[in-house]
């Protein structure tokens, strides 16, 4: 097991059970005592937890789970998903992509050659800068470790400036009423990108179906486009109007 995979057990325990001791989740990931106390010293410098006597509680604001271990996190199935995406991908020339693992593995393989990409996310950007015909663009913008994207209210009002002709998301969590994130801050910058896109693309894997994350993003009427490869089942739960709109194959 990586320890990317085990500072998301870690992390997943806390929000559980809200604390632990160390060898709670030493017995829990069938690793030694001394290697959850170097992972919990990790996470503490990421800002997750904090280390309390023989254990750790889980921080305020840690929802806003790092990039790191979201990448790795559901990997299989966020390839997955970007492999529907990208068979049904709409034309475009100028586009939005947000900071997500999703999206990262979207805009690894989706064609952007002598397109305009406007992105928050650090790691999206570095990978499309290794093509050189590609005008990308970051707006400016509060960095955060945890998240490895630019965020706030100056990033908002970058992004305001633009007119896209897609705008393609990914979330924290989806219901039949919508798509959500975890922080207001990832909501305000998908909102804005949404607002200013003449076309609306949603993509998720199937973990995030019927999941919980605390802030609204939009109602799923109001995208194009939704591409996931989460199976029939478990998109009923989303509704029969929303079901029959979303591609998944």
């Amino acid at each position: 097991m990586s320890y990317n995979e085990r500072f998301s057990q870690i992390l997943d325990y806390l929000k559980k059970n809200n604390s632990a001791s160390v060898e709670e989740l030493a017995e829990m990931l069938y690793v030694s005592v001394a290697t959850v106390r170097r992972d919990l010293t990790e996470l503490q410098k990421r800002g997750q937890i904090k280390r309390s006597h023989g254990g750790a509680v889980l921080m305020e604001g840690a929802d806003e789970v790092s990039f790191f271990i979201r990448q790795v996190k559901n990997a299989r199935e966020k390839q997955a998903a970007a492999d529907v995406a990208l068979r049904h991908m709409p034309e475009f020339q100028t586009v939005f992509i947000d900071n997500s693992s999703t999206c990262l593995s979207l805009s690894e393989r989706i064609d952007l050659a002598h397109k305009t990409v406007v992105t928050n996310g650090l790691n999206v950007a570095m990978r499309i800068s290794r093509h050189d015909n590609v005008n990308l663009i970051m707006p400016g913008g509060e960095v955060r470790f945890n998240t490895t994207a630019v965020h706030g209210s100056m990033t908002a009002n970058c992004l305001s400036s633009f007119r896209f002709d897609l705008c393609v998301v990914s979330c924290a969590a989806v219901d039949k009423d919508g798509s959500y994130e975890f922080s207001v801050e990832s909501m305000e910058i998908k909102r804005t990108a949404l607002a200013h896109s003449k076309k609306k693309v949603l993509v998720f894997d199937s973990t995030k179906v019927d999941t919980t994350a605390i802030c609204k993003t939009a109602a799923l009427d109001e995208y194009d486009y939704i591409f996931t490869d989460a199976d029939w089942r478990a998109l009923r739960s989303l509704g029969p109007e929303n079901a029959k709109r979303i591609v998944n194959e």
